[in-house]
């Protein structure tokens, strides 16, 4: 098993690294698989509503979104993390994660995941709400924790000082190990998954 880990963070090895770390190695304990992928300092191109994806398959512009979504088979959970900025998630990140549900469609479906944030002070629940909503639309279970999924400190350091943090992220780990766990068992005994009926649009204007 494997769970993907996306480090929205300019910065490769900051606050929000080290709480990925703290699951990561929790996950690892029980025998899973983990990647962090880093989004980094370089520009990322938002949804412009091409629709081209619904053609192609793939996101009209190439670059990790793509190499993540054409991956989906060997990942069974993702994990975010985003700093905080303003009061929310780092914007690169949101624009990222636009393109990558969007394109990625039916293929996420089902797979368990969660968010940490990372703040020197506040907008930490404001942040988490914002990216559990990727999950809650695209019928992915969402992984919850002790506590909200966030740890606070302005340096990598403070983070580690973070204790009731850190165990937060800890817990998530022993969480999202424990359910992908089930996942495999219940295939196993062909316990059937959800039956999607067909997807029904209406709109508030008529």
């Amino acid at each position: 098993m494997k769970v993907l880990m996306i480090n929205g963070s300019p910065n490769e090895n900051g606050c929000t690294f080290t709480a990925l770390s703290e699951v990561s190695a929790t996950l690892q304990k029980h025998g899973i698989e983990t990647e962090i992928f880093q989004i980094g300092k370089k520009p990322v191109q938002g949804c412009v509503a091409c629709m081209g994806c619904s053609k192609l398959g793939r996101c009209v512009f190439n670059d990790g979104v793509n190499d993540i979504n054409s991956r989906l088979d060997e990942i069974d959970g993702l994990i975010i993390g985003s700093p905080v900025y303003y009061g929310g998630p780092a914007g690169s990140l949101c624009a990222f994660l636009d393109r990558l549900f969007f394109s990625g469609g039916e293929k996420w479906f089902g797979k368990p995941a969660a968010c940490v944030v990372s703040c020197r002070r506040g907008g930490a629940t404001a942040s988490f709400d914002r990216l559990n909503k990727y999950f809650t639309i695209m019928n992915m279970p969402v992984v919850s924790s002790q506590y909200w999924n966030m740890v606070h400190g302005f340096t990598p350091d403070d983070v580690r000082k973070d204790l009731e943090g850190l165990q937060t992220m800890r817990t998530l780990g022993e969480n999202m190990a424990y359910l992908l766990k089930c996942i495999e068992a219940g295939r196993k005994a062909k316990v059937p998954e959800p039956e999607m009926e067909e997807h029904i649009l209406t709109n508030f204007i008529r």
